[in-house]
């Protein structure tokens, strides 16, 4: 894990982003390219992507509305976490239940944690999470909300953990506050500036 390195998805950066998405069909929920969390209907999700969830991630990306913490094992991107603030990504599962907690707005979310098939398993999505917050901590900090699934120390299948487990959430020092939906919960952190 020391050869890997943290770079923000920018217009710099698309390509190695592209690359891991074609490299894994789009990579996550069905080939969504990371536009799930952006919209917060189906209706919204269908007129945005408009069939081509590419052509629309790489759009926000340009426009400085999409951001992400990308792992690099070279100059490959292997993996990343999303975050945003909630304008930014307002289609999380289970908003209803989010905005009826009774917390307070967090300042950033994180959507979804992919890795590269290749790589899974082997710590990326903890080095993407300290690379979000390291960017979160870069452009000013603020608290930080989490919906990791709670598997109670069951083993699932990677492939189902897009929004990263709550042990490694608590090793990050995220704070447990409430379940969310069936097998999620709401966790926090405050990030301090850089």
């Amino acid at each position: 894990m020391a050869d890997y390195e943290i770079r923000p998805l920018t217009s710099e950066t698309w390509d190695a982003f592209a690359a891991l998405c074609e490299r894994n069909g789009g990579g996550g929920f069905g080939g969504c390219w990371c536009c799930y969390f952006h919209n917060a209907t189906s209706a919204e999700r269908r007129a945005a992507g408009a069939g081509d969830w590419r052509g629309y991630k790489e759009r926000l990306v340009n426009e400085g509305n999409a951001h992400a913490a990308l792992v690099f094992d070279g100059e490959d991107a292997i993996g990343w976490c999303q975050y945003g603030s909630p304008a930014e990504l307002p289609g999380i599962t289970h908003r209803k239940e989010v905005d009826a907690s009774g917390l307070p707005a967090p300042d950033y979310r994180l959507g979804c944690f992919f890795v590269d098939r290749r790589y899974r398993r082997k710590g990326v999505s903890e080095v993407a999470l300290g690379g979000a917050l390291a960017l979160i901590a870069e452009a000013g900090g603020g608290v930080v909300e989490a919906y990791p699934f709670d598997t109670e120390g069951n083993k699932v299948s990677a492939s189902f953990l897009y929004n990263s487990t709550r042990d490694m959430c608590e090793r990050a020092g995220f704070r447990y506050e409430l379940p969310k939906g069936k097998n999620h919960c709401i966790m926090r952190k405050e990030i301090d500036p850089a």
